[in-house]
């Protein structure tokens, strides 16, 4: 892969003293272009910003260094952890979003992606249940980069997580999926109710993990994904303990 072209942004300031980097966290532009994209990424007035952007040709900018806080994730949780910008490296993808026409992300731009992501990953060894989307930490907020990004693709290539179940019958409790999501990262409180903060919850994981469903509904086969998953992050956790 090329080297990225340096575009700098002055959308950044320090990381938190002692705060590791140990997440990424993947977003589209949602804007009708790529330069609209990056000069916004680049305006001082807009006060956001992203470690790096991809166009959908592959072309990558490297806009803040990352050692430096980017402006990418807003107000976001993830493993009872806020404000996710202090430990997170931000990566944009180019793509007009919901609102301006969303697509699928070619192929160039997901080889781009991959190459860069498995750098960062070697780099600070992040956990792969610490890539996250967008949507996955801000699930009231923020749709990106959405249910038509592979997911599925890159835990292939050892990015993130994947789990592909099938299953039905009836769903266990809302307050039983609710301790699963929390356990696995998500900020969902356990109240046994499946309450709207539940839904956008619920939701943002399928869009994640189970894209052909987006309504926030608890089924069986949402919750047996869920449950895989956490299982796997429960046994890579103990393996990186031991070691």
């Amino acid at each position: 892969m090329p080297d990225p072209i340096e575009t700098p942004s002055p959308n950044h300031d320090a990381r938190p003293d002692g705060r590791a980097i140990d997440m990424l966290v993947l977003h589209y532009t949602g804007m009708e272009s790529a330069a609209a994209a990056l000069a916004r990424l680049c305006d001082p007035a807009a006060k956001v910003s992203a470690h790096y952007m991809i166009e959908e040709d592959g072309t990558t900018y490297a806009l803040v260094p990352e050692e430096r806080r980017a402006w990418h994730a807003g107000v976001s949780a993830w493993e009872g952890e806020q404000a996710m910008n202090n430990c997170s490296i931000g990566i944009e993808l180019v793509n007009p979003g919901h609102e301006f026409g969303y697509r699928s992300f070619p192929e160039p731009q997901i080889g781009a992606l991959t190459q860069l992501a498995r750098a960062i990953l070697f780099r600070y060894t992040i956990p792969p249940w610490r890539v996250v989307a967008h949507s996955d930490i801000a699930p009231a907020r923020k749709e990106d980069p959405g249910e038509l990004f592979p997911w599925a693709r890159l835990a292939e290539a050892g990015i993130g997580l994947w789990a592909d179940y099938r299953a039905e019958g009836e769903a266990p409790p809302v307050a039983v999926v609710q301790k699963l999501l929390a356990e696995y990262g998500y900020e969902c409180a356990e109240t046994g109710e499946m309450d709207e903060a539940t839904r956008c919850v619920v939701t943002a994981f399928q869009r994640h993990f189970r894209p052909e469903r987006l309504d926030g509904i608890i089924d069986a086969e949402t919750a047996v994904r869920l449950a895989a998953l956490v299982d796997r992050k429960r046994r890579m956790r103990a393996r990186r303990v031991e070691v």
